[in-house]
């Protein structure tokens, strides 16, 4: 996507931070800000001398990572650049948008919230994706998170009133603390051609120096199972199912027992599993197509 000047409105400078501790969640709709607003609060708090972790939240238009994925940033000792320099992790979501993959989506969020507790973080600013809808669920999907992760604080992004029916009973509750805020007037609508172009390029420099690795699935843990359709994005996990990184099925022998993935990754070091995605990835154009016979999770 085309950069865009940033302007931060006032009602966002003059936020006070000092007693914002957790998790900050940022909810609204695509193309409010919801990143703007992260970057800048990530950077104020930096700024101030405390940790502070980043979490993507939007596997359809990360910023930290590959699409499909959530990634987790902690900021190291003295950084206070963007993004954070320190540890990582990462989930997989195994589709680039949350409709039908709710549950990883919650999981996945819950397991990288608990990664940065532990690592010492004083706060988790969680940069979450666009879903609102609440026909297709985007307002049920926020009310979980907030529900599962307890934050200290939600910002909530809305151009009119289409955060209404969750904010509502959110305003008469002690379970959080509730900011309302204004999108950014420099915040642009990206069209679906500009998502999907975001997508590849995201995707393309991920595996920009992959190259193939050939494994013997039988030694590893397939979830759900050993389906390996041809260009089939998988990712590699680590035993607290953690992803240490993606591949693009190139090649499989099912009577060896034996799949070649187009990956970053030079070993198999440290990996338990194997995470099927949902869609196809063109290993040439990092062009993403849903795989229709697969039934959402």
């Amino acid at each position: 996507m085309t950069e865009q000047p940033i302007h931060i409105p006032q009602a966002w400078q003059q936020l006070d931070l000092s007693g914002w501790r957790g998790t900050v969640l940022i909810i609204g709709a695509p193309d409010v800000g919801k990143s703007t607003l992260a970057h800048y609060l990530y950077g104020r708090l930096r700024a101030e001398g405390r940790t502070v972790a980043y979490l993507d939240g939007d596997p359809g238009q990360s910023t930290l990572g590959p699409p499909a994925t959530m990634t987790l940033a902690v900021s190291g000792a003295g950084d206070k650049t963007f993004p954070p320099q320190g540890q990582f992790w990462r989930s997989f979501i195994g589709a680039v948008s949350p409709r039908g993959h709710m549950l990883p989506l919650v999981i996945g969020g819950l397991r990288l919230v608990r990664a940065a507790g532990r690592a010492g973080a004083e706060l988790i600013i969680y940069d979450t994706c666009g879903l609102v809808d609440p026909v297709q669920g985007g307002l049920a999907l926020k009310l979980a998170k907030i529900d599962l992760l307890q934050p200290g604080m939600v910002c909530a992004l809305q151009r009119e009133r289409e955060l209404e029916p969750l904010l509502q009973p959110l305003r008469r509750s002690r379970r959080t603390r509730l900011v309302d805020l204004r999108p950014s007037p420099t915040a642009r609508t990206h069209d679906v051609a500009a998502r999907q172009a975001h997508r590849a390029a995201q995707f393309g420099r991920y595996f920009a120096n992959a190259r193939g690795l050939s494994l013997t699935w039988t030694r590893l843990a397939v979830f759900p199972g050993p389906h390996f359709t041809p260009n089939r994005l998988v990712a590699l996990e680590d035993a607290a199912g953690f992803t240490l990184g993606l591949g693009i099925v190139i090649h499989h022998d099912r009577r060896a027992r034996q799949v070649t993935l187009q990956t970053p990754l030079t070993s198999l070091s440290g990996v338990d599993a194997l995470r099927l995605g949902d869609f196809r990835l063109d290993p040439e154009t990092f062009q993403d197509q849903r795989l229709e016979s697969v039934r959402p999770h």
